[in-house]
């Protein structure tokens, strides 16, 4: 079954617009858990617009052993205050997975992916040192790319695809041509011999369409929508509703 991995941002943020510890993030994380999914999800940034560094390390001890960790973020992005960096981050705490995602401080969120080809020679030393920490690595890329050959070369043992653009035509009613364009990404990722990862902006209305158009997804890693999902139906029958769509 495609692995549910829930992100967490949406509860740091709505702890943060208070201060202080509530919601907590590690509560979150455990219903989450006991509700079935099979990985946990954050993004920490250089601003502390959410996920906080403490966090990212507070999760790592209690999940260690339980479901897979995947932390998100910019690899390029310089270590400032309390942010010591995503590579830095990934030292520290040895998550299952590190997703390199090209974003930065001016979006509001991740809006798009890597050019392989134009980010190689950055991305080369990074996967590297991410992969002798014993992290699987996975690049953020946007429906249409090319160039997954190059990606495994260096590598990258998986793609995320940006699934923002699907999901828009998906409620404007006309999602044929983008799920086709996410289709045909993950099977050219595929024949690279990369795994397909999917996130953004999927939501209980579009999941099940996209997932029966990617034979063989490995991940769906989704927050924003569940979180919102969440504060009608509560957080732990809102895992169990997408476990469910995911088989």
């Amino acid at each position: 079954m495609t692995l549910l991995s829930v992100n967490l941002n949406k509860i740091a943020v709505l702890r943060n617009s208070r201060g202080g510890h509530e919601p907590d993030i590690c509560r979150a994380a455990q219903t989450c858990i006991e509700s079935g999914c099979g990985g946990i999800t954050v993004h920490p940034r250089p601003d502390l617009r959410h996920v906080h560094p403490d966090d990212v390390r507070a999760l790592a001890a209690m999940l260690r052993g339980r479901v897979e960790y995947n932390i998100e973020g910019n690899p390029f992005a310089a270590a400032r205050g309390a942010y010591p960096g995503l590579v830095a981050l990934a030292r520290e705490v040895r998550p299952t997975q590190v997703t390199l995602v090209p974003d930065g401080d001016g979006q509001i969120t991740s809006d798009h992916g890597f050019d392989l080809r134009r980010d190689l020679a950055q991305l080369r030393p990074l996967v590297g040192e991410l992969r002798e920490l014993g992290c699987r690595v996975s690049l953020f890329v946007d429906a249409g790319s090319q160039d997954f050959e190059l990606a495994a070369a260096i590598g990258a043992q998986r793609v995320e695809i940006y699934t923002g653009p699907y999901a828009e035509a998906f409620a404007d009613g006309r999602p044929a041509a983008a799920l086709a364009a996410c289709a045909e990404t993950a099977r050219r990722a595929q024949q690279a011999g990369l795994a397909v990862n999917a996130g953004h902006d999927l939501s209980q209305a579009n999941l099940g369409t996209f997932k029966a158009a990617i034979p063989g997804l490995a991940e769906v890693s989704i927050g924003h929508a569940l979180i919102g999902e969440a504060l009608y139906e509560g957080l732990a029958t809102t895992v169990r509703n997408y476990l469910q769509i995911l088989r």
